[in-house]
């Protein structure tokens, strides 16, 4: 047997699917091959936001597994909508990797160094209302390309820098996360003529999701492909996004919302950041929590919530309470507010 991986043809949608296909031969001897599909985002060059976010990527490919035409994907899970596809499943989520957004510039101070009127690149919603809240005198301009594209604006001086995802860059070999350098840093490889600025989580907690890889496959798949992907399960990993996608599914906001969340799975434990930003910066809603993953006590700013119904449930059942009781506080707090009037679904 040998699995075919449906994947888009970007540099890093290649390098993130062979990644994961050398995982599942190394961990259970199962060839997989690739095969390349092209989605709307793909070729059209309109906003993300205009096309319904960066789940656009993802409709593509699962239209080509539900049609036979490969037997899994490989999701950046940032980019995926939090709605189940009918038919469809998530068998397994690697290790997650680097969750923090980077900014790349060409000048070695990074975002603090740039002037007044700076052009930075995002295609994101959420970093364009980060951006205007930590650096307002730099102007955000919507972007879309591949990394090798937006990296070159900045060398061409069309913009001052751009914003993009730690772990896509360093499953490019562009960015090294385990260094140890406080601010920015030369990359790597074809960025190492860039400077590159990893962002810390407590003051800027990005999708959710982001760094983590979902591995898709039909409900019915044959149990040897099914087995081959749950190889590559990484429970922390998903009891952590579990967390992060189930605050935006009950904010009712898309995986393009201007929404900040960041779980991290420490023993039985999930320590929590979640924001909701208003576009323009002007206006935040955030909940911070400590919560257990075997019931008992919370820790918070606040008082205790409804996650603590779920004492004795499985871990899994708990993580996805524990988001949905933090997504009540927001709304509590405004949350609905900012998303309906910023990103209507």
């Amino acid at each position: 047997m040998t699995l075919r991986l449906g994947t888009r043809r970007s540099a890093l949608a290649l390098a993130q699917s062979g990644h994961v296909a050398d995982a599942i031969t190394r961990l259970t001897g199962v060839p997989v091959e690739l095969v390349p599909i092209v989605s709307e985002g793909d070729v059209s060059r309109a906003s993300l936001a205009q096309m319904g976010g960066t789940g656009v990527f993802a409709t593509r490919l699962r239209e080509a597994l539900l049609a036979g035409e490969c037997d899994l994907l490989v999701h950046s899970l940032k980019d995926l909508p939090v709605a189940a596809a009918p038919g469809l499943v998530v068998a397994g989520i690697p290790p997650r990797e680097d969750a923090r957004d980077v900014v790349v510039t060409s000048d070695p101070g990074g975002l603090g160094a740039l002037p007044p009127g700076a052009v930075v690149g995002t295609g994101s919603p959420r970093r364009i209302a980060q951006l205007r809240r930590r650096a307002p005198r730099v102007n955000a301009k919507d972007l879309r390309g591949n990394v090798d594209s937006r990296m070159q604006r900045v060398r061409d001086g069309e913009l001052a820098g751009v914003v993009l995802a730690a772990a896509g860059l360093s499953r490019l070999g562009l960015f090294d996360p385990a260094e140890d350098v406080d601010g920015p840093r030369p990359g790597l490889g074809a960025a190492s003529d860039l400077y590159l600025e990893p962002l810390g989580l407590a003051e800027w907690p990005t999708a959710a999701g982001q760094g983590a890889l979902a591995v898709e496959v039909r409900e019915d798949a044959p149990s040897p492909v099914r087995q081959a992907v749950a190889a590559l399960d990484d429970a922390a990993s998903r009891l952590a996004v579990t967390i992060e996608r189930g605050i935006l599914a009950d904010i009712e906001a898309g995986c393009h919302a201007p929404v900040g969340v960041h779980a991290e799975i420490d023993g039985d434990e999930a320590r929590v950041r979640s924001v909701v930003y208003a576009i323009d910066g002007s206006t935040r809603v955030g909940v911070d929590r400590t919560e257990s993953l075997t019931g008992g006590y919370s820790r918070t700013t606040g008082g205790g919530n409804g996650a603590n119904a779920a004492d004795g449930a499985d871990p899994t059942a708990r993580a996805a309470l524990i988001g949905s009781a933090i997504a009540r506080r927001l709304l509590d707090r405004g949350a609905a507010g900012l998303v309906s009037r910023e990103s209507p679904q």
